[in-house]
Protein backbone atom coordinates (compact mmCIF):
# COMPACT_ATOMS: atom_id res chain seq x y z
CA UNK A 1 0.00 0.00 0.00
CA UNK A 2 2.72 2.40 0.87
CA UNK A 3 4.20 1.62 -2.18
CA UNK A 4 1.27 2.58 -4.21
CA UNK A 5 0.98 5.97 -2.13
CA UNK A 6 4.82 6.55 -3.04
CA UNK A 7 4.05 5.97 -6.64
CA UNK A 8 1.02 8.39 -6.89
CA UNK A 9 2.80 11.13 -5.10
CA UNK A 10 5.84 10.57 -7.39
CA UNK A 11 3.16 11.21 -10.49
CA UNK A 12 2.06 14.36 -8.55
CA UNK A 13 4.64 16.13 -8.63
CA UNK A 14 5.60 15.43 -12.37
CA UNK A 15 5.49 18.28 -14.72
CA UNK A 16 2.44 18.34 -17.06
CA UNK A 17 3.84 17.79 -20.76
CA UNK A 18 5.40 14.55 -19.01
CA UNK A 19 2.05 13.05 -17.17
CA UNK A 20 0.26 13.69 -20.37
CA UNK A 21 2.46 11.90 -22.55
CA UNK A 22 3.00 8.69 -20.34
CA UNK A 23 -1.05 9.03 -19.60
CA UNK A 24 -1.63 8.48 -23.45
CA UNK A 25 1.51 5.80 -23.96
CA UNK A 26 -0.45 4.05 -21.58
CA UNK A 27 -3.87 4.26 -22.74
CA UNK A 28 -2.74 3.41 -26.47
CA UNK A 29 -0.42 0.18 -24.96
CA UNK A 30 -3.12 -1.15 -22.52
CA UNK A 31 -5.75 -1.24 -25.10
CA UNK A 32 -3.19 -2.74 -27.67
CA UNK A 33 -2.68 -5.27 -25.12
CA UNK A 34 -6.45 -5.65 -24.60
CA UNK A 35 -6.42 -6.80 -28.31
CA UNK A 36 -3.79 -8.74 -29.09
CA UNK A 37 -4.57 -10.71 -25.37
CA UNK A 38 -7.92 -11.32 -26.66
CA UNK A 39 -8.34 -10.83 -30.56
CA UNK A 40 -11.82 -12.78 -30.68
CA UNK A 41 -13.39 -11.02 -27.57
CA UNK A 42 -12.05 -7.42 -28.58
CA UNK A 43 -12.36 -7.82 -32.27
CA UNK A 44 -10.31 -4.66 -32.81
CA UNK A 45 -7.66 -2.04 -31.40
CA UNK A 46 -10.67 0.40 -31.55
CA UNK A 47 -12.78 -1.90 -29.13
CA UNK A 48 -9.56 -2.38 -27.14
CA UNK A 49 -9.51 1.80 -26.61
CA UNK A 50 -13.35 1.69 -25.87
CA UNK A 51 -12.79 -1.03 -22.71
CA UNK A 52 -9.78 0.66 -21.57
CA UNK A 53 -11.08 3.93 -21.26
CA UNK A 54 -14.54 3.07 -19.81
CA UNK A 55 -12.46 1.51 -17.34
CA UNK A 56 -9.68 3.91 -16.52
CA UNK A 57 -12.99 6.51 -16.05
CA UNK A 58 -14.96 3.92 -14.16
CA UNK A 59 -18.02 4.08 -16.37
CA UNK A 60 -17.87 0.66 -16.76
CA UNK A 61 -20.54 -0.69 -19.28
CA UNK A 62 -19.95 -3.91 -19.72
CA UNK A 63 -20.09 -4.36 -23.32
CA UNK A 64 -16.66 -5.22 -23.34
CA UNK A 65 -14.74 -7.33 -20.81
CA UNK A 66 -12.24 -9.78 -20.94
CA UNK A 67 -12.14 -13.31 -20.68
CA UNK A 68 -8.69 -14.86 -20.00
CA UNK A 69 -6.70 -14.75 -16.92
CA UNK A 70 -4.38 -12.98 -18.74
CA UNK A 71 -6.74 -10.35 -20.10
CA UNK A 72 -8.34 -9.97 -16.38
CA UNK A 73 -4.84 -9.70 -14.80
CA UNK A 74 -4.34 -6.68 -17.94
CA UNK A 75 -7.69 -4.91 -16.29
CA UNK A 76 -6.36 -5.43 -12.40
CA UNK A 77 -3.11 -3.39 -13.85
CA UNK A 78 -5.46 -0.59 -15.63
CA UNK A 79 -7.86 -0.84 -11.94
CA UNK A 80 -4.71 -0.04 -10.08
CA UNK A 81 -2.50 2.18 -12.19
CA UNK A 82 -4.86 3.31 -15.01
CA UNK A 83 -7.68 5.40 -12.74
CA UNK A 84 -5.30 6.61 -10.65
CA UNK A 85 -3.08 7.75 -13.73
CA UNK A 86 -6.50 9.48 -15.60
CA UNK A 87 -7.24 10.79 -11.86
CA UNK A 88 -4.21 12.85 -11.75
CA UNK A 89 -3.87 13.72 -15.36
CA UNK A 90 -7.60 15.11 -15.25
CA UNK A 91 -6.84 17.30 -12.45
CA UNK A 92 -3.30 18.53 -13.88
CA UNK A 93 -5.32 19.57 -17.02
CA UNK A 94 -7.72 21.37 -14.90
CA UNK A 95 -4.94 22.90 -13.11
CA UNK A 96 -3.54 24.09 -16.42
CA UNK A 97 -6.73 25.61 -17.46
CA UNK A 98 -6.46 27.55 -13.81
CA UNK A 99 -3.02 28.55 -14.54
CA UNK A 100 -3.73 29.63 -17.98
CA UNK A 101 -6.60 31.90 -16.90
CA UNK A 102 -5.20 33.32 -14.11
CA UNK A 103 -1.97 34.48 -16.54
CA UNK A 104 -4.84 35.91 -18.74
CA UNK A 105 -5.91 37.94 -16.45
CA UNK A 106 -2.65 38.94 -14.71
CA UNK A 107 -0.88 39.74 -18.46
CA UNK A 108 1.69 37.53 -18.45
CA UNK A 109 0.34 35.58 -21.80
CA UNK A 110 2.32 36.83 -24.51
CA UNK A 111 -0.23 38.28 -27.44
CA UNK A 112 0.60 36.13 -30.96
CA UNK A 113 -1.98 37.63 -33.51
CA UNK A 114 -1.34 40.17 -35.90
CA UNK A 115 -3.15 43.56 -37.29
CA UNK A 116 -4.28 44.06 -33.66
CA UNK A 117 -4.37 47.85 -31.89
CA UNK A 118 -2.45 48.03 -28.88
CA UNK A 119 -3.41 50.65 -26.36
CA UNK A 120 -1.07 51.59 -24.19
CA UNK A 121 -2.05 52.86 -20.20
CA UNK A 122 -5.54 52.18 -19.03
CA UNK A 123 -7.47 55.37 -18.39
CA UNK A 124 -11.10 56.75 -19.62
CA UNK A 125 -10.32 57.67 -22.73
CA UNK A 126 -8.40 54.18 -23.21
CA UNK A 127 -11.87 52.71 -22.40
CA UNK A 128 -13.55 54.70 -24.96
CA UNK A 129 -11.40 53.99 -27.49
CA UNK A 130 -11.51 50.52 -27.21
CA UNK A 131 -15.58 50.60 -27.42
CA UNK A 132 -15.17 52.69 -30.09
CA UNK A 133 -12.82 50.22 -32.21
CA UNK A 134 -15.38 46.89 -30.96
CA UNK A 135 -18.49 49.29 -32.32
CA UNK A 136 -16.40 49.89 -35.88
CA UNK A 137 -15.27 46.23 -35.99
CA UNK A 138 -16.44 43.77 -33.91
CA UNK A 139 -13.78 41.37 -35.32
CA UNK A 140 -11.37 43.85 -34.33
CA UNK A 141 -8.64 42.27 -31.73
CA UNK A 142 -6.93 44.53 -29.23
CA UNK A 143 -3.99 44.54 -26.78
CA UNK A 144 -3.39 46.89 -23.49
CA UNK A 145 -0.37 47.51 -21.72
CA UNK A 146 -0.61 48.72 -18.24
CA UNK A 147 0.92 47.68 -14.87
CA UNK A 148 -1.99 46.80 -13.04
CA UNK A 149 -2.41 43.35 -11.12
CA UNK A 150 -5.29 42.84 -13.14
CA UNK A 151 -6.71 43.27 -16.33
CA UNK A 152 -9.20 45.92 -15.43
CA UNK A 153 -11.24 44.95 -18.71
CA UNK A 154 -13.57 41.81 -19.52
CA UNK A 155 -14.04 40.80 -22.96
CA UNK A 156 -12.87 38.38 -25.71
CA UNK A 157 -11.14 41.13 -28.12
CA UNK A 158 -9.27 42.41 -25.77
CA UNK A 159 -6.15 40.75 -24.70
CA UNK A 160 -4.13 42.27 -21.35
CA UNK A 161 0.06 42.46 -21.19
CA UNK A 162 1.55 43.35 -17.92
CA UNK A 163 4.61 45.83 -17.74
CA UNK A 164 5.91 48.93 -18.23
CA UNK A 165 5.77 50.37 -21.86
CA UNK A 166 8.72 52.17 -21.63
CA UNK A 167 10.73 48.54 -22.13
CA UNK A 168 10.93 47.21 -25.09
CA UNK A 169 10.52 43.53 -23.70
CA UNK A 170 6.73 44.58 -22.49
CA UNK A 171 6.20 46.00 -26.51
CA UNK A 172 7.52 42.53 -27.38
CA UNK A 173 4.69 40.73 -25.60
CA UNK A 174 2.04 42.69 -27.11
CA UNK A 175 3.62 41.84 -31.00
CA UNK A 176 3.81 45.35 -31.45
CA UNK A 177 5.62 44.81 -34.65
CA UNK A 178 2.52 43.05 -36.39
CA UNK A 179 0.49 45.69 -34.69
CA UNK A 180 -2.15 48.09 -37.13
CA UNK A 181 -1.82 50.80 -34.73
CA UNK A 182 -0.62 51.96 -31.47
CA UNK A 183 -2.54 54.47 -29.04
CA UNK A 184 -0.11 56.19 -26.30
CA UNK A 185 -2.68 57.67 -23.35
CA UNK A 186 -1.61 59.93 -21.17
CA UNK A 187 -1.67 58.92 -17.60
CA UNK A 188 -1.78 61.11 -14.60
CA UNK A 189 -1.66 58.08 -12.32
CA UNK A 190 1.45 56.81 -11.04
CA UNK A 191 2.40 52.77 -10.20
CA UNK A 192 1.68 53.68 -6.49
CA UNK A 193 -1.56 55.09 -7.25
CA UNK A 194 -0.35 59.20 -6.71
CA UNK A 195 -1.86 61.68 -8.79
CA UNK A 196 0.43 64.18 -11.05
CA UNK A 197 -0.32 67.38 -11.24
CA UNK A 198 2.47 68.97 -13.69
CA UNK A 199 1.88 67.89 -17.39
CA UNK A 200 5.14 67.82 -17.88
CA UNK A 201 5.58 64.45 -16.13
CA UNK A 202 2.89 62.99 -18.09
CA UNK A 203 3.42 64.21 -21.20
CA UNK A 204 7.43 63.07 -20.59
CA UNK A 205 6.38 59.35 -20.14
CA UNK A 206 4.37 59.67 -23.19
CA UNK A 207 7.69 60.53 -24.93
CA UNK A 208 9.67 57.88 -23.41
CA UNK A 209 6.70 55.59 -24.63
CA UNK A 210 6.72 56.97 -28.25
CA UNK A 211 10.94 56.76 -28.22
CA UNK A 212 10.95 53.21 -27.92
CA UNK A 213 8.29 52.68 -30.03
CA UNK A 214 9.91 54.85 -32.61
CA UNK A 215 13.27 52.70 -31.63
CA UNK A 216 12.06 49.77 -32.08
CA UNK A 217 8.78 49.46 -34.37
CA UNK A 218 8.86 53.04 -36.24
CA UNK A 219 6.73 51.44 -39.04
CA UNK A 220 3.58 51.04 -36.84
CA UNK A 221 1.20 53.78 -37.04
CA UNK A 222 1.63 55.87 -33.46
CA UNK A 223 -0.51 58.11 -32.11
CA UNK A 224 -0.15 60.06 -29.45
CA UNK A 225 -2.46 61.70 -26.50
CA UNK A 226 -0.25 64.68 -24.84
CA UNK A 227 -2.21 66.87 -21.90
CA UNK A 228 0.08 70.18 -22.95
CA UNK A 229 -0.04 71.41 -26.49
CA UNK A 230 3.12 73.77 -25.35
CA UNK A 231 5.07 70.05 -25.27
CA UNK A 232 4.37 69.42 -29.18
CA UNK A 233 7.68 70.48 -30.05
CA UNK A 234 9.68 67.62 -27.92
CA UNK A 235 7.99 65.28 -29.82
CA UNK A 236 9.17 66.60 -33.16
CA UNK A 237 12.63 64.23 -33.52
CA UNK A 238 10.46 61.22 -33.53
CA UNK A 239 7.94 59.91 -35.86
CA UNK A 240 4.39 60.25 -34.40
CA UNK A 241 1.87 59.77 -36.95
CA UNK A 242 -1.23 61.76 -35.15
CA UNK A 243 -1.31 63.55 -31.75
CA UNK A 244 -4.64 63.78 -29.56
CA UNK A 245 -4.24 66.83 -26.88
CA UNK A 246 -6.31 66.25 -23.78
CA UNK A 247 -9.29 68.53 -22.72
CA UNK A 248 -8.86 70.40 -25.86
CA UNK A 249 -11.67 68.66 -28.63
CA UNK A 250 -14.13 69.06 -25.28
CA UNK A 251 -13.44 72.48 -24.96
CA UNK A 252 -14.07 73.22 -28.36
CA UNK A 253 -17.10 71.24 -28.86
CA UNK A 254 -18.42 73.25 -25.50
CA UNK A 255 -17.97 76.55 -27.47
CA UNK A 256 -18.89 75.90 -30.73
CA UNK A 257 -22.37 74.03 -29.34
CA UNK A 258 -22.96 77.67 -26.98
CA UNK A 259 -22.81 79.50 -30.42
CA UNK A 260 -24.26 77.20 -32.68
CA UNK A 261 -26.74 74.89 -30.44
CA UNK A 262 -26.36 71.22 -32.15
CA UNK A 263 -23.18 71.07 -33.19
CA UNK A 264 -21.69 68.62 -29.91
CA UNK A 265 -24.34 66.61 -31.48
CA UNK A 266 -23.86 66.52 -35.24
CA UNK A 267 -19.72 65.81 -33.89
CA UNK A 268 -20.61 63.18 -32.00
CA UNK A 269 -22.52 61.34 -34.71
CA UNK A 270 -19.39 61.61 -37.02
CA UNK A 271 -17.01 60.47 -34.24
CA UNK A 272 -18.89 57.26 -33.24
CA UNK A 273 -20.45 54.28 -35.70
CA UNK A 274 -23.91 54.37 -34.04
CA UNK A 275 -26.95 54.56 -36.21
CA UNK A 276 -27.16 57.48 -38.92
CA UNK A 277 -24.68 59.15 -41.07
CA UNK A 278 -20.84 58.48 -40.43
CA UNK A 279 -17.63 59.41 -41.60
CA UNK A 280 -15.79 56.77 -44.23
CA UNK A 281 -12.58 56.50 -45.51
CA UNK A 282 -13.01 55.24 -49.39
CA UNK A 283 -11.08 53.85 -52.27
CA UNK A 284 -10.39 55.86 -55.32
CA UNK A 285 -12.57 55.07 -58.65
CA UNK A 286 -10.22 54.42 -61.86
CA UNK A 287 -13.46 56.36 -63.65
CA UNK A 288 -12.94 59.74 -61.40
CA UNK A 289 -10.28 62.21 -63.16
CA UNK A 290 -11.21 65.37 -61.17
CA UNK A 291 -12.60 65.96 -57.60
CA UNK A 292 -15.96 67.27 -59.41
CA UNK A 293 -16.01 63.63 -61.22
CA UNK A 294 -16.08 62.01 -57.64
CA UNK A 295 -18.25 64.43 -55.89
CA UNK A 296 -21.12 64.05 -58.37
CA UNK A 297 -20.84 60.40 -58.94
CA UNK A 298 -21.09 59.86 -55.24
CA UNK A 299 -23.78 62.67 -54.24
CA UNK A 300 -25.95 60.63 -56.79
CA UNK A 301 -24.74 57.07 -55.00
CA UNK A 302 -26.18 59.28 -51.49
CA UNK A 303 -22.83 59.79 -50.27
CA UNK A 304 -21.33 63.16 -49.93
CA UNK A 305 -17.22 63.78 -50.50
CA UNK A 306 -15.78 66.16 -47.59
CA UNK A 307 -12.04 66.12 -47.35
CA UNK A 308 -8.91 64.70 -49.31
CA UNK A 309 -7.03 63.55 -46.10
CA UNK A 310 -7.29 66.51 -43.65
CA UNK A 311 -8.01 69.21 -46.57
CA UNK A 312 -11.45 70.16 -46.14
CA UNK A 313 -11.73 72.23 -48.76
CA UNK A 314 -12.73 70.24 -51.57
CA UNK A 315 -15.41 72.43 -53.30
CA UNK A 316 -12.97 74.78 -53.84
CA UNK A 317 -11.04 71.83 -55.91
CA UNK A 318 -13.37 70.24 -57.92
CA UNK A 319 -11.14 71.08 -61.08
CA UNK A 320 -8.67 69.25 -59.35
CA UNK A 321 -7.08 66.15 -61.02
CA UNK A 322 -7.65 63.39 -58.31
CA UNK A 323 -4.09 62.83 -57.45
CA UNK A 324 -2.32 59.33 -56.90
CA UNK A 325 -2.16 59.35 -53.21
CA UNK A 326 -5.32 61.01 -52.44
CA UNK A 327 -7.26 59.98 -49.48
CA UNK A 328 -11.29 60.37 -50.16
CA UNK A 329 -13.55 60.39 -47.19
CA UNK A 330 -17.66 60.80 -47.23
CA UNK A 331 -20.39 60.99 -45.08
CA UNK A 332 -23.24 58.22 -45.69
CA UNK A 333 -25.13 55.66 -43.88
CA UNK A 334 -23.25 52.55 -43.28
CA UNK A 335 -25.56 50.28 -45.96
CA UNK A 336 -24.36 53.29 -48.46
CA UNK A 337 -20.66 52.59 -47.18
CA UNK A 338 -20.92 48.60 -47.99
CA UNK A 339 -22.25 49.22 -51.23
CA UNK A 340 -19.36 51.63 -52.07
CA UNK A 341 -16.47 49.51 -51.18
CA UNK A 342 -18.24 45.76 -51.85
CA UNK A 343 -17.52 45.04 -47.97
Amino acid sequence: MLFFIKFFLQIVRMNNRFIFTMAAVFIACSSLAAYLLEPDNFGSWFNGLWWVMTTVTTVGYGDFAPKTVLGKVLGMLIYIFGIGLISVTISKFIDALFLYQRKKEEGKLRYTGENHFVMIDWSKHAEHAIKEILRTDPAAEIVLIDTLEKTPIEHEKVHYIQGNPVKEETLQMANLGKARAVFIFSMNITVNQHVLQDTSFIDGKALLIATTIERCFKHVYTVVEIQNKDHLPNFEHIQIDDFIFAGETISQLAVRSAFSPGTSRLFSQLLTRNDGDDLFEIPYDKRWITFRDAFEDLLSQGATLVSDGSDLNINRRLQERIPPDARLFVICNKETYRRLTGK
